[in-house]
């Protein structure tokens, strides 16, 4: 597992959202800056937690042309309930086959309760209106993800 390189372009995906529609990174290009963020599985504690962050900070990313897009293996139906139970107010990508994931290193071996199998890992990739990869989060903290998001962003990008 290897990370992309900052400074190049963002691997190019294209993945079904909470509404069954194709989205592509080139969909943001020149106009969106883009937190594209990869969490385990939707309707879990961390996750509810990292995306509620995100939720309640969308108007000041909003401000800053920068677009969300959290991307999981869940299925498509599966994003939509999340997204009506937690009132997320931005995109979520499923990636069931983890091709997206493999791209950006973000699938790997993971360990919980003594157990190792593979899995995603949460990372958080910044993407710049020109499609290159400007910044990884690899050590995700859930709770405080949304802060050091929109700080990276304004000091870095605006």
């Amino acid at each position: 597992m290897s990370l992309p390189s900052i400074g190049k372009q963002a691997p190019a995906f294209k993945l079904l959202n909470q509404q069954g529609e194709a989205v592509s990174l080139k969909d943001f290009k020149d106009s969106h800056n883009v937190v594209l963020y990869f969490y385990p599985k939707a309707m879990t504690p961390g996750c509810t937690v990292q995306a509620c962050g995100l939720r309640d900070s969308q108007a000041e990313l909003a401000a800053l042309d920068t677009v969300v897009l959290g991307v999981s293996p869940d299925p498509v139906t599966r994003l939509q309930k999340f997204i009506d139970k937690e009132s997320l107010n931005f995109t979520l990508l499923s990636d069931e086959d983890h091709a997206v994931a493999d791209k950006y290193g973000a699938w790997g071996p993971k360990k919980f309760m003594g157990r190792e199998y593979d899995g995603i890992l949460r990372q958080t990739y910044i993407i710049d209106k020109a499609g290159k990869l400007r910044h990884i989060i690899d050590k995700v903290k859930t709770k405080t993800h949304h802060d050091e998001v929109l700080n990276w962003i304004k000091d870095n990008l605006s």
